[in-house]
């Protein structure tokens, strides 16, 4: 359902407020209260109203706008509202673990969800939740990727980080090294491949120009360093650029992100976490925004976490928030555009 169906202007994104003993309340009410005139998108912010009412009334920030129930939500509503999850039970202390906050960030998030996928909202935006507060609620789920993965009914998600005009995608993300270096098959390259090359054109790119990083030094050195790139990395390449996928190497890992970063690629593949997003923050930090690629709805997230050692002092950076935010208005309008060209050309 397009918002010309729905007789909406604009996309409505949904700003999910995080683990609450956190920064994640600060940065959502710092963004929100920032983005004047709100031209882009508007605004649901989704999270337990009365934590946040009283965490604004501490930190000196405005929240006062008229809150909603999840049932009462309609699309239609223009103005920015606080959609109440209620999820809170008990009390939350500032940089402090807790189930009971790690229980309200994954309603919250499951909240924004389920909201997208019922054509009610045109995106997400979340705010960081905390990996072990989440376990503490029993929480089968590393993060915001997998969980979101599980909502939606797909087996298969990207991590992606956009810089500018660099995207960086994982192969892995919360491996082991030893444990991400076996993970590094043919299959999985080809996997991640056709799914980053199908996202990527879902995003605006007519034919995204990829690349993949090697996974040893100097990408191998034609297997003085390592098999891999001519055992797995390689085949999984050629066998894509068969399908007409646009990708090429394996490229030494040092040198192929400044290529990127100065237009020679649209994105790169980098084989473990550390790899990718070494570069990405070495960049952008606070300023780049995380997109899990391959789910039926738009999800961006922020380039960092909970921050609970500044939790509270009021001094929280909400730039990669409104980046992400941001982000997630482009990216539905996008989509919106190529579902109308798809309906005009059926």
């Amino acid at each position: 359902m397009t918002r010309a169906e729905n007789r909406h202007d604009k996309p409505r994104v949904g700003i999910t407020t995080g683990d609450l003993a956190g920064i994640g309340p600060e940065i959502v009410l710092k963004s929100v209260a920032s983005m004047e005139p709100r031209s882009l998108c508007a605004f649901v912010i989704i999270g337990d109203a009365h934590e946040l009412r009283r965490q604004a009334a501490l930190l000196g920030l405005a929240c006062d706008y008229p809150i909603v129930r999840l049932d009462e939500f309609s699309f239609d509503s223009r103005e920015t509202i606080l959609l109440d999850t209620g999820s809170l039970i008990g009390e939350v202390e500032w940089g402090k673990l807790s189930p009971a906050a790690g229980q309200a960030a994954i309603e919250c998030v499951e909240a924004g969800a389920r909201l997208c996928l019922e054509g009610k909202l045109d995106a997400i935006a979340t705010a960081p939740i905390n990996k072990e507060a989440i376990r503490m609620a029993g929480s089968p789920f590393s993060g915001h990727t997998d969980m979101l993965a599980s909502i939606c009914g797909v087996e298969d998600s990207l991590m992606c980080f956009f810089a500018g005009d660099l995207r960086v995608i994982l192969i892995t993300i919360h491996l082991s090294l030893s444990d991400a270096i076996k993970a590094i098959t043919r299959e999985r390259v080809i996997k991640t491949l056709r799914l980053a090359d199908r996202e990527l054109k879902r995003f605006g790119l007519e034919s995204p120009r990829v690349a993949v990083c090697g996974l040893n030094p100097h990408a191998g050195e034609r297997g003085l360093m390592g098999s891999e790139e001519i055992l797995e990395i390689a085949p999984a390449v050629e066998q894509c650029r068969s399908e007409n996928i646009n990708v090429s190497g394996p490229f030494p890992a040092d040198t192929l992100f400044v290529r990127a970063a100065r237009g020679e690629f649209d994105a790169v593949l980098a084989c473990y976490h550390d790899q990718g997003l070494i570069a990405v923050k070495c960049l952008a930090f606070g300023q780049s925004v995380n997109v899990t690629l391959g789910l039926p709805i738009i999800r961006t997230s922020v380039d960092h976490g909970t921050a609970f050692d500044i939790a509270g002092r009021g001094i929280a950076d909400p730039s990669s928030m409104i980046e992400a935010i941001r982000l997630a208005a482009r990216l539905a309008n996008e989509e919106d555009v190529r579902c109308q060209r798809s309906d005009v050309s059926e």
